[in-house]
């Protein structure tokens, strides 16, 4: 079956409502959910609003086995960083099965209903936090990300260290990625980028704004990029993202091997 994600995915700002219309989708692999909810992810974006209430339809929705882990870690990851409340309507009965024991184990309310007005009935009684706008003020000192940025001019390397750093949100990103552009910038050209990843942790607002704005510093001024000792959950999203945007996530266990990636690359480019 052929369909636009775009048509798909309705705003109704009076309601304060995203609605997502799955009805009929069959998700054969992860690269299909991973551009699906890329691409939503978007969308929120572009709204210029962090939360809306998502309605979900769910009817004649089919995931296949090799779907399921994309497709349940990203509904996760922009439920937690967008949703003020997610209702679900008109699921087939595999889909509901499966919801209802997602919902035991991740302790979530599925909120799911037989059609459409039910739904629309359940939102209307949720409070809308659109009052409460989040503070996105960077929780980190300038002096953070200078000391956590190097050129090593010999071999054409910048290194970035996101170790034991976290991104609560979107200020965090456009923060460091204010200073390493602007880092960038005064070179005058473009580098290989070495990043550490240990204990580094993106929370869930922060992802849309941390995959656009690494995307636009690797277009501009990256030879190639790799990271390394990424954690457990970072290296998933990663890896999802990678998967459905069609570039290597070049992960790699330690800085070493790392530099060996990046070795190998230059001789590529030679």
């Amino acid at each position: 079956m052929t369909y636009n994600i775009d048509d798909r995915v309705v705003f109704h700002p009076d309601l304060e409502v995203m609605e997502v219309d799955f009805s009929g989708i069959d998700f054969r692999d992860s690269i299909e959910v991973n551009r699906f909810y890329d691409r939503v992810e978007e969308l929120i974006a572009e709204t210029g609003e962090e939360v809306w209430f998502f309605l979900v339809n769910y009817s004649g929705l089919r995931i296949e086995p090799d779907a399921w882990a994309a497709f349940t870690h990203r509904g996760k990851m922009v439920n937690l960083a967008h949703s003020q409340g997610t209702v679900r309507f008109d699921p087939s009965p595999e889909t509901r099965a499966q919801i209802e024991r997602d919902a035991k184990t991740e302790a979530f309310d599925p909120n799911l209903f037989a059609d459409r007005d039910a739904a629309l009935a359940r939102i209307r009684k949720l409070p809308s936090k659109r009052l409460h706008h989040a503070d996105r003020t960077p929780t980190h000192h300038p002096s953070e990300y200078a000391r956590r940025v190097d050129f090593i001019a010999a071999d054409g390397i910048m290194t970035v260290d996101f170790s034991d750093f976290t991104f609560a949100h979107s200020g965090d990103v456009h923060a460091f990625y204010d200073h390493l552009e602007s880092a960038l910038d005064r070179t005058g050209r473009k580098w290989f980028f070495l990043i550490n990843y240990e204990n580094c942790r993106i929370n869930p607002e922060a992802w849309v704004s941390f995959a656009t704005r690494g995307k636009r510093l690797n277009l501009a001024h990256s030879l190639g990029s790799v990271r390394y000792a990424p954690g457990s959950e970072t290296e998933e999203s990663i890896r999802m993202r990678a998967e459905s945007q069609e570039f290597d996530p070049n992960i790699r266990n330690t800085r070493a091997e790392a530099l060996e990636r990046i070795a190998e690359m230059r001789r590529q480019r030679a």
